[in-house]
């Protein structure tokens, strides 16, 4: 590769610069309030559609709305705000979809790809929508206009090329809807393949590998109306106030019933510690503290400290026999408990506190506070997920549950918190790389076409395959493939290798510039736009994260008259690449949003009468064993397994850290909305690393010192040149950094077992003051691990 070439390659990364003010004031103590408020309105004012957006949010999450683009968390049953039943980030992702600022084929003309690959995700992202197809033609460096049918045509072209349908990949975002999920997921098997990446497999695969084996289900087995009825509410590896800013409504309910919280997290996040309601003037003036005890867990610390919560509530009951385990329960629900129990003989409590960082002190606390109730809830997030060893993780919050009984009963249970809005519709929908074979028959018994059996790839082997050339197409329905996964640069080398890469869009993001050798962006619809077929407004349908199923329908005019919907991209590229060998009537289900949900009831179960239980107020729950049938039937013979497991080891050499990776307050997934993390009193930057004093004295640094930050995974150095260290309230020989920014160091064969996720909250890492030469030794190694595997 000649020099002038290499300059010339679209960034993968964001760009190694300051912005040079940043602010570090001091951490909030609650969350919320009338910053968010205010925050809301500047987003709005920034996208140019201040009285747009502000129409657009009284129709947000109200029955017979638009479902929230933004997070999963669920909407009440029957009680919702007829102002505000939104939060701050669903307000920022409706300004960016309301935007009245255009990415048309003029600024893709004036722009070229490499030149806009300068500038950061944020300014990238805040460009507008996306008004018309655009391609990316082979050596080209710029994007041209290209019409709908030539698009398809020469997607159809590159798919019937290929020496096998396992040679192309259809990844999937959370936001599509279930009806476009659906013939997404069909078009996929019938052309011939179960290579079917989606976000889950970076975000709650872990979740589903631990539950489905134990208790027949990957979801959460709770409802809204649970987390209002418990008695103890656990929060582990997750942060509320960013991730899922509606749930703190939630539990500011649980607190009114008289509930307490356990908040268990290596950073003691405002959302864990405090709420501002900002619908309520009290809730604006004195606010509800929410964590009654916070355990500050190192990270990867969580298996020590769940074994000695454990450990101690076997303690307390034999200190009070009958009083603190369910063991009626115990004995006609499950099995393995006498072997699960036998293995705290080998434990010491002060061993397990010093694992996990917590005391014995606080950890008898926090059990005191669940010994002598059932009505427990479990919450987590990537915090659990993305650990190596999350799977297993989540098995022993299921022992704790399994101990006290404490689920299938009203205010008890599971619950993992979900990402993306929808993210969990798509996998009910079958966006699964590893479908069952009773999905298969079902689908094969309908349709009539054969199947393919063999599993897929799921995210991380999809990258593989791509890199050495086994996947030549990628099909993105939404989302920022590259800007999510791990190992950036081997990523990026990945997509570069493709044949052909198709992003279906709404905005500008770095994924569209690190490009194959042909690249095609198809813009459509936001939940919030009108989506009219045949002269109708049509509504579409999403799943939450406690499972219910609800309608969507969009209030505002799109931005252009040249989108289409989702579903209708997808029967269109079907009919152009199957043409008469299919046996799928694809125009029907182009036409009507209803037919393809027929096809789903006959398909899926649960999904009964969707039609009519879709339009009804609220939606529908769909069937939850783990959940209902232990809650409501009379007999119910699954018994749920204790799972033993083991503490990892988690030993570090003298000079390396253990990183995790986060979101900004800014920030949604891979969405950068401003560069304010003001719960943790970050202003005007992202190159931020978190330490703790005493390790950042240890080292010989200091507050403000700048630092380059290293990962040798797999004999293979990464960089990740340039972060200004931040002193927090975090353990020892731990960090935190954001992502995307140091994604690069997450070894792309850093995964969890079983569910191969990529491991983003466990990086070993090492620092050493910034090196102004240190650029060029990036791209030495860029090119020198350019065919690492």
């Amino acid at each position: 590769m000649k020099e002038e070439n290499i300059k010339k390659e679209p960034d993968a990364e964001n760009p190694y610069e300051l912005s040079g003010h940043l602010k570090v004031t001091p951490v909030e103590k609650k969350a919320a309030g009338i910053p968010a408020v205010m925050a809301t309105m500047s987003d709005l004012v920034e996208e140019k559609t201040f009285f747009r957006g502000n129409k657009a949010l009284l129709s947000m999450n109200q029955f017979g709305g638009f479902d929230c683009s933004s997070c999963a968390w669920p909407d009440p049953d029957d009680d919702r705000s007829p102002i505000a039943e939104y939060c701050e980030n669903g307000a920022k992702a409706l300004a960016e979809e309301a935007t009245t600022k255009r990415v048309t084929p003029e600024f893709f003309q004036k722009n070229p790809v490499y030149e806009l690959s300068k500038l950061d995700d944020y300014r990238i992202g805040k460009m507008g929508r996306i008004t018309d197809p655009v391609y990316l033609p082979e050596g080209a460096t710029h994007y041209q206009p290209i019409s709908w049918d030539d698009a398809f045509k020469k997607i159809a072209r590159h798919f019937n090329a290929l020496g096998s349908p396992d040679e192309a990949a259809f990844y999937t975002s959370g936001r599509t809807s279930n009806e476009a999920s659906f013939v997404y997921q069909l078009f996929a098997k019938e052309y011939g393949t179960n290579n079917m990446p989606d976000c889950s497999n970076m975000c709650h695969e872990t979740s589903g590998s631990g539950l489905r084996p134990t208790i027949g289900i990957g979801k959460g087995t709770v409802t809204l109306e649970d987390m209002h009825d418990a008695e103890v509410v656990i929060i582990i590896g997750q942060n509320p106030g960013t991730n899922a800013p509606r749930m703190m409504s939630a539990l500011s309910k649980c607190k009114a019933n008289g509930g307490k919280i356990i908040a268990v997290n290596p950073l003691p996040e405002t959302g864990l510690m405090g709420f501002k309601d900002p619908q309520r003037i009290k809730g604006i003036l004195e606010g509800v503290k929410l964590a009654d005890i916070y355990l500050p867990v190192k990270i990867n610390g969580d298996m020590a400290l769940l074994k000695a919560l454990e450990m101690l509530l076997l303690d307390f009951e034999k200190k009070s026999p009958g009083e603190v385990l369910n063991k009626s329960f115990i004995e006609e629900k499950t099995v393995g408990y006498d072997v699960f129990v036998n293995q705290f003989d080998n434990y010491k409590l002060e061993d397990l506190a010093a694992e996990c960082g917590v005391s014995a002190a606080q950890l008898y606390e926090a059990t005191q506070m669940i010994a002598f109730k059932q009505r427990i809830i479990i919450c987590w997030g990537m915090g659990i997920t993305q650990q190596p060893n999350g799977v297993d993780m989540v098995r022993e919050m299921l022992n704790i549950v399994l101990l006290k009984g404490s689920i299938g009963i009203k205010g008890g249970g599971l619950c993992p918190v979900r990402g993306h809005s929808n993210v969990q519709g798509n996998r009910t929908m079958l966006i699964d790389e590893k479908p069952t074979s009773e999905q298969l028959d079902r689908l094969e018994q309908y349709y009539g076409f054969k199947m393919p059996r063999r599993h897929g790839y799921d995210v991380v082997r999809a990258i593989k395959a791509m890199h050495e050339g086994k996947v030549k197409v990628l099909f993105c329905m939404g989302g920022n493939l590259l800007s999510a996964a791990p190992d950036t640069t081997y990523t990026a080398q990945a997509l570069r290798k493709l044949n052909l890469l198709v992003c279906v869009s709404t905005k500008l993001n770095r994924g569209h510039l690190i490009h194959g050798k042909e690249t095609i962006i198809l813009p459509t619809y936001s939940r919030s736009d009108f989506d009219i077929v045949n002269g109708e407004l049509q509504i579409v349908s999403t799943e939450n994260s406690m499972g219910v199923v609800q309608s969507s329908k969009g209030v505002l005019k799109a931005v252009s008259d040249n989108l289409i919907n989702e579903t209708q991209i997808v029967c269109r590229m079907a009919m152009a690449t199957l043409g008469e060998r299919s046996v799928v009537n694809w125009q029907l289900y182009h036409d009507s949003y209803d037919a393809v949900r027929d096809a789903i009831e006959k398909c899926i179960p649960g999904f009964e009468n969707y039609n009519e239980r879709v339009r009804h107020k609220g939606g529908f729950y769909l069937p939850n064993a783990a959940r209902d049938e232990q809650r409501f039937a009379k007999e119910y013979d699954y018994r749920a397994p204790f799972t033993l497991t083991e503490i990892p080891d988690n030993t570090l050499d003298a000079d390396e850290y253990l990183m995790a990776t986060t979101r900004t307050h800014d920030q949604f997934n891979t969405t950068i909305y401003g560069l304010e993390d003001r719960y943790r009193g970050i202003h005007n930057e992202r190159r931020v690393i978190f330490m703790n004093v005493k390790d950042i004295e240890k080292a010989g640094f200091k507050e403000g010192d700048k630092v380059d930050l290293f990962n040798y995974g797999d004999g293979i150095e990464r960089i990740a040149p340039l972060f200004i260290i931040v002193p927090y309230p975090i353990p020892e020989r731990n960090t935190m950094t954001y992502f995307p920014e140091t994604n690069v160091l997450v070894p792309i064969n850093n995964v969890v077992k079983e569910s191969n996720m990529p491991a983003s909250k466990y990086v070993k890492i090492k620092m050493k003051k910034h090196d102004p030469e240190i650029y060029k030794k990036i791209d030495e190694t860029l090119h020198r691990n350019a065919s690492y595997e």
